[in-house]
């Protein structure tokens, strides 16, 4: 199939989900653009649109069909046809069963088929007909296509694809495939040229970036990997996900000795009842989760903890919610992701029978919000009358002259756009920003000295 007929074609990717949708959808967008396709911003505008998915949880399946749904009423757009396509997760976990609900998508590709998602909306185009591609494995990886990143001064690098864990709630390793390992060198060279084209910041991205390299080398090289990383000059380096079970202490050394490693460790814990965390299948208890953030403050004392915490797993009791209160309020987090439990059909506790009452639920999780927001309030004292570096993404979205940029410590950083600059010569620079204000999810104050 030819794709010449993609040339001037206009699209919109509308992405949902995680981080690693995010690159998916960079990779989507550079082959798209190889193509001859152009970017617009609204479905009105163009000819095709793809929806990459997310299916963690129930909320993205009602989403995605909303949306979805309502481009039926979209005016024609400029080329008299419009392709939808669905990509990601849900695609990859439902495939041809999604045309059932979704009569007006034309095309379905899975996670491991984004390499030939061009074919696939071309052959639409051409015959009209509904096309699907949901491969379990695919030759060409979505790291070795066309990258349209969505900004110059950050990227997102994947090291690894899949999960083995299959935590007993979570979709993921079914839709994202066993642990494959991308090969150390070819990850430090992108890396290095990324940095020699201007980029100052990666996040590194796998569902277990801690067990990097265990199917490549038969034990875990992410500490290597982050020293290595560190070299090529990159200034910034985040890191997502890890888990708990494999945080080695050469990791925690690496964090703390590589100065490019930012302070800042997302650590989803999920729950602080060690009986519940068995029947997630988390393979680390309480207590042993306890003592892997009192190792990693030891060597890490100003570290920023973010994590993930499900309220209302099923057969969570008030002792056992009581268990994860306590330790978010030991922990005392930067920041935290809750979720109301959400069933995923085909996992393990999606058979588990629960009949705790929806409103004690709420009522559970709005107490872990409450001490989530006072902890985080907390930390962002810290920084209060400090000099803090940000990197500057745009504006906020309230005030077009106010900066908005993110800290090494992932917080958000506020800060009047100074006089004698505009945007567009901040976006991508860092600016030191002396902290008078600091609220629970934001850091606020005036720049000081010049941008770099």
């Amino acid at each position: 199939m030819s794709l010449s007929q993609l040339n001037g074609k206009t699209y919109l990717i509308k992405t949902f989900g995680c981080q690693m949708n995010m690159h998916d959808s960079e990779r989507v967008s550079g082959l798209l653009d190889s193509c001859g396709c152009l970017e617009v911003a609204t479905p009105e505008e163009a000819d095709i649109v793809v929806f990459m998915t997310c299916c963690v949880r129930e909320a993205a399946d009602t989403r995605l069909y909303g949306q979805c749904l309502s481009c039926k009423s979209l005016p024609a757009p400029p080329s008299g046809k419009r392709v939808i396509a669905v990509g990601g997760c849900i695609a990859q976990r439902d495939g041809e069963g999604l045309l059932t609900n979704l009569d007006n998508v034309d095309v379905v590709f899975g996670t491991h088929s984004i390499a030939h998602v061009g074919d696939l909306i071309a052959q639409a185009f051409d015959d009209g007909n509904h096309h699907v591609r949901c491969e379990e494995h695919e030759e060409n990886p979505a790291t070795t296509m066309p990258w349209h990143r969505a900004t110059s001064y950050h990227a997102w690098v994947p090291i690894m694809t899949g999960c083995n864990n299959f935590c007993s709630y979570c979709i993921v390793p079914y839709v994202r495939g066993r642990e494959k390992s991308r090969p150390f060198d070819e990850i430090v060279d992108e890396v290095t040229a990324l940095s020699r084209m201007g980029v100052r910041e990666v996040t590194l991205l796998g569902q277990n970036v801690n067990s990097y390299g265990r199917d490549l080398f038969g034990s875990p090289r992410f500490a290597e990997l982050l020293r290595r990383v560190g070299d090529t000059g990159i200034e910034r380096i985040f890191f997502t996900s890890s888990h708990p079970k494999d945080l080695l202490p050469e990791t925690i050394d690496a964090m703390a000795e590589v100065p490019a490693v930012m302070p800042q460790l997302h650590l989803a814990v999920q729950s602080g009842s060690s009986r519940i965390l068995k029947l997630m299948n988390r393979r680390y208890t309480r207590e042993s989760y306890l003592d892997l953030i009192e190792r990693v403050r030891d060597r890490i004392p100003d570290i920023a903890l973010s994590t993930d915490i499900i309220v209302g797993f099923p057969g969570e009791t008030e002792e056992d919610f009581e268990q994860t209160l306590s330790l978010a309020e030991t922990v005392r987090y930067a920041q935290a992701y809750t979720f109301i439990y959400s069933k995923r059909p085909g996992t393990p506790a999606a058979e588990i029978d629960d009949p705790t009452p929806r409103e004690v639920i709420l009522e559970r999780f709005n107490r872990l919000v409450h001490v989530v927001e006072t902890t985080a309030n907390e930390f962002n004292q810290h920084d209060l009358h400090r000099v803090v570096p940000a990197l500057i993404e745009g504006t906020s979205k309230k005030n077009a002259s106010i900066l908005m940029g993110k800290s090494a410590k992932n917080q958000t950083v506020h800060a009047p756009i100074p006089a004698g600059y505009s945007i567009d010569q901040l976006v991508g620079k860092i600016v030191d920003v002396d902290v008078d204000v600091a609220r629970t999810w934001y850091l606020s104050g005036t720049v000081t000295g010049d941008p770099r």
